[in-house]
């Protein structure tokens, strides 16, 4: 254990998110997702028992998110139901995430395909214990540094 580290955050999930590079994509998918087909060839890493927000908080506390970029979050939309709609666990995760976003950046609408085609090319997939349908989120991950110096 490490002070100052969600116990979430597993020696491999560190590891992952160490190696990440900027703008690379992490998926973070509730349990009923297909984590082995859609991200096949990449990493899977399990957290059974762990809710959608759990991880997302943990994850965020030490994740830049992409600055460059005006969605650097998505969400699975939900099946037969217009974009605008957001079930309560999105809802609560745009919420978390919120703070983190730049003045002219939002949480983006991805229809279920599209989701699973940029899981083939996300870096890595999260698999948590989040029972709730349609609570799969994507996040890009942005850099930590000083701004250009002239």
């Amino acid at each position: 254990m490490l002070k100052g580290i969600d116990p979430l955050l597993t020696p491999e999930l560190l590891k992952i998110l160490m190696e990440m590079g900027h703008d690379e994509a992490l998926v973070l998918a509730d349990a009923n997702f297909s984590a082995t087909r859609f991200a096949a060839g990449k990493p899977v890493i399990r957290l059974p028992g762990s809710s959608m927000l759990q991880v997302v908080r943990a994850v965020t506390s030490l994740f830049p998110l992409a600055a460059d970029v005006d969605h650097p979050v998505g969400f699975m939309g939900v099946s037969d139901q217009p974009e605008d709609y957001r079930s309560a666990l999105q809802r609560e995760v745009i919420e978390v995430i919120n703070p983190d976003l730049l003045a002219h950046q939002s949480v983006e609408h991805i229809e279920r395909y599209a989701f699973y085609e940029r899981t083939r090319t996300a870096h890595a997939v999260v698999l948590t214990g989040e029972l709730q349908p349609f609570g799969n989120f994507i996040l890009r991950k942005g850099v930590l540094g000083e701004d250009l110096r002239p």
